[in-house]
Parts: C-alpha cells; sequence; structure tokens
C-alpha cells in the first residue's frame, strides 16, 4: 500500500493537498515538497503511562479560587528591556521564542541574562550549533559568570530531556529548535516536522516540571520565524530582534505575549562587550539631525506605555517618468498613499506627478496612526520647501476628511517632548482636555482640528 502523503511550503509551513507552483498562503513560488505522513510518535522521556493504575497523578479539575498565585512565578533576568517586552519578567513554567536575522544579536541576548540568572538559579544552555569551548569563549568576552551555568552541545531530542531531567535547571536555553530532531521522526532538522515536535516536547517539559524555556529561531526571507506558523500558537511569547545587523541599535519587540502587552519595545545597542541597554530611545533616535532642512519633522508614537520620539523625513519631487514613484521605509506604505490622498484633496497640494519618498529615522517601525500628522508635515514641508524649526514636534491621526483625531496618552507626548527640550508641540483640538496644565507649563501647545490648520501654522513660522 503505498504511503500518504502531504505537500507544505518550506517558508511558511502551511499543508495542501496537492502540489503547487506558488504557496497559496504566503505566496512564495517553488517552496511547496512532497513529505509521507508520519505516524504518531512516541515522546521519550515525556510521555508516561497514564491513569492512577499505572501509578501516576490524574489532574483533576480546580476551582480557580482555588488556583494560588504568588509573587515568585515571575523572576527577573537582569535585563530591564527585556523585563519590559516580557510584561515584568519572564514567568516560571512558559515557553518563549526569540526570532531574528542571523547576527542580529540572539545568542548574545540569552547568554548575557545568563549572567544574572545563575546568581539564583539553575541554567542549562543547549547549543546545537556550537560546542562548550566556542560558548564559554563568547561567554568570556561577555563577561558572564561560570558559575551555575550548564552547558551543552547536543542536537538530539531525547539526549536533551535526558540531561534535563538529570540536572533539574530552573532555566533552559535552547539554540536554535532548527538543529533539535526527534529520533521517531523521519525528516531532516529544521524540517516543519522536526520542529512541530520538537516545540510540542519543549512545552510539555515547561508547563509539566515548570521549567522556562528560552527558544532562539531563525528566521526566512520575508522576517518570520522559519517553519510552521502554528509554531507561535504553541509557545507562550514571540519576541522578535529587529534592525539592521550592520547598525549599532536592536529592537526586541513582542509580537505576542500571554503574560503581558505585546506592545511594549526594548532598544539595545550592540558593542564590542555585548548588548547594553538604551533607557531613552528617543535620544539616540533624534542624534544627528539635519539643521534648517525641508521635510524633516518629529512626531511621537506610543510602544506600550512609552513615548517614543522619531523623526520623519520626506522628500517630494517632479517625476521623471509617466507613473510617480512611491517609497516609504520604516511605516505603513498604503497609509502614506492615503495621506497624500488627503493632502491633495483637503490642503490643495499638487502631488499626483511628483515622486514622494518617506522615512522614519532610525531604523525603526512605526505604524501607529499618531504619526499621520508628522508624515502630512514632512510632505507639505518638502513640498513647499518650508523649514521646519527643530524646537517643535506633532502627533496626531489624520482622517480622510482632513481632521485631525484624538489619540491614546496625549499627555505621556507632551511630556516627552517637554523632557528632551521642545518648545512647540501640534495636537488635535479633541485632546485639549486630556493635557494637564500644570504638567504642560514651559511649552507651547498649539491644537489644531484640521490638517490645513497645521500646515499653516508651519508656513507661518
Amino acid at each position: 500500500m503505498k504511503a500518504k502523503t502531504v505537500f507544505y511550503c518550506t517558508e511558511c509551513g502551511n499543508e495542501t493537498a496537492k502540489w503547487a507552483g506558488r504557496c497559496p498562503a504566503c505566496g512564495a513560488w517553488n517552496t511547496v515538497v512532497e513529505q509521507p505522513t508520519e505516524k504518531p510518535v512516541k515522546k521519550a522521556g515525556i510521555n508516561h503511562p497514564r491513569g492512577s493504575a499505572a501509578g501516576v497523578a490524574v489532574h483533576r479539575p480546580k476551582l480557580m479560587k482555588d488556583v494560588e498565585i504568588t509573587d515568585e512565578l515571575r523572576f527577573c533576568t537582569g535585563m530591564g528591556e527585556l523585563d519590559r517586552v516580557l510584561g515584568g519578567g519572564a514567568v516560571k513554567g512558559s515557553l518563549v521564542l526569540i526570532g531574528g536575522a542571523p547576527g542580529i544579536g540572539k545568542s548574545t541576548l540569552m547568554l548575557q541574562i545568563c549572567d544574572n540568572l545563575c546568581r539564583f538559579a539553575t541554567v542549562l544552555y543547549v547549543s546545537g550549533e556550537e560546542s562548550e569551548r566556542q560558548i564559554k569563549l563568547r561567554a568570556q568576552r561577555l563577561n558572564v559568570a561560570e558559575e551555575g551555568l550548564h552547558l551543552l552541545a547536543e542536537t538530539d531530542l531525547e539526549n536533551m530531556i535526558d540531561s534535563v531531567h538529570h540536572l533539574q535547571p530552573d532555566v533552559l536555553i535552547v539554540d536554535s529548535i532548527q538543529t533539535l530532531y526527534h529520533g521517531d521522526v523521519n525528516a531532516a532538522p529544521g524540517s516543519i516536522s522536526q520542529v512541530k515536535e520538537c516545540t510540542l516536547a519543549l512545552m510539555q517539559l515547561a508547563k509539566g516540571e515548570g521549567i522556562t524555556v528560552f527558544v532562539i529561531g531563525h528566521v526566512n526571507k520575508e522576517g518570520f520565524i522559519a517553519g510552521p506558523k502554528v509554531l507561535e500558537h504553541m509557545v507562550d511569547t514571540v519576541l522578535y530582534f529587529e534592525g539592521d545587523r550592520h547598525a549599532s541599535y536592536r529592537i526586541l519587540r513582542a509580537v505576542k505575549n500571554r503574560f503581558g502587552s505585546t506592545n511594549e519595545i526594548g532598544v539595545f545597542e550592540m558593542r564590542e562587550s555585548g548588548l547594553e541597554e538604551v533607557s531613552n530611545p528617543s535620544e539616540y533616535l533624534l542624534d544627528g539631525r539635519p539643521e534648517n532642512a525641508s521635510g524633516c519633522v518629529v512626531a511621537c508614537s506610543m510602544e506600550g506605555t512609552r513615548p517614543i520620539l522619531v523623526e520623519i523625513q520626506a522628500l517630494v519631487c517632479e517625476s521623471n517618468f509617466g507613473i510617480p514613484r512611491r517609497t516609504a521605509v520604516g511605516t505603513d506604505f498604503n497609509r502614506v498613499n492615503l495621506l497624500m490622498a488627503v493632502l491633495e484633496k483637503k490642503v490643495g497640494l499638487h502631488l499626483a506627478s511628483s515622486d514622494a519618498y518617506v522615512n522614519i529615522a532610525g531604523g525603526m517601525k512605526m505604524t501607529e496612526p499618531a504619526i499621520d500628522l508628522g508624515i502630512c508635515l514632512a510632505i507639505a514641508s518638502s513640498t513647499k520647501d518650508i523649514v521646519i524649526p527643530d524646537k517643535l514636534m506633532a502627533f496626531g491621526e489624520i482622517g480622510l476628511s482632513g481632521e485631525v483625531r484624538a489619540v491614546s496618552m496625549a499627555g505621556q507626548r507632551v511630556q516627552e517632548a517637554k523632557k528632551l527640550g521642545f518648545e512647540t508641540v501640534i495636537l488635535p483640538e479633541v485632546c485639549r482636555g486630556s493635557v494637564e496644565k500644570e504638567k504642560s507649563r514651559g511649552i507651547q501647545l498649539v491644537y489644531v482640528r484640521q490638517i490645513q490648520d497645521a500646515i499653516r501654522y508651519i508656513m507661518k513660522g
């Protein structure tokens, strides 16, 4: 009897009943491959005989009021930026997946937190990509304490689980999930089946024995963690390391977090001694701003509870081709086109035959609608060749009618601008009541109802 086969995409993990030249899920070409379906496998070292007859305690349902929660469930990793993204620290028995491009600093981050974790916990660092000597050399370069840190160079899942049962660590770090393989799964390491089975085993290990597990995952060319999308649904927290590997700054962003907010970000700077935390990202993002240059304005975006000031740059020029070229870096391309249509219809700026380039300086990716006002002012400034004062900051959402709509936490945004030495803030009129007068003293607040009012103000200025 012929074995049944399935077809899956090597980029996103989508399974189909038949082969196709293009994946129907992610749209990638020539990524659909055939693989025989596997029989249910036995997770060695994890699954045990079930039932009271086998001498294993059976878990019974509990009332929620009977479930005890203590402060000991969370612990600090020693890096404030990582704790911020995790929601106040790591949770015991949680499974955390960290993804990022090669060389971005994932292994460095995990090895650095071991310096603090080893002071109060037993840590096991499992690497399938480096030997113990290589890990120790990197640990010495990062000044990581060697006491309490156990190293294991292993790719076999069963051997790793046996080591975990023998050592009984409090924290387990796996680098990376694509290097692990299950002996009973007939597939190469890093394949869809292997990644799913190994992640399931790690999840059972974390939940069953209360071990905090950090897993490093590689990303594909689209920037997503390689493997099936279901992998992100299985874990508790998904963190992405963003940034150019050739630049010094890194951004850690939570995509999924069952124990905290998904809007928080952590900012790091890569140095020779490892990753250094950046407590105030607005300062470095605004460092090196051009003076007396048109098309530049500072806007404010909220990442969780943290206001971040970014410089928005725009360049508008006459197109040399029949179809104008539009480019957006660091923000949503379609959003920029929408705002340009509003400027042409409601303000009267002639942009239909012009090339437009919008950039968020510093390598940040901002998608919050609060930066709409900043984008519009930057485009208008470049079109009219008007220099916006360096000490001016703007924020607000723009509607299709040209109205400037309210945004959340307007008071915190004004306070951040005041702290960094800004003198003028353009903000929505509807946010007047949410800005405290006592805390806004010493800074000029310009309330606007329409985008025309904001553009009229910078043209006067």
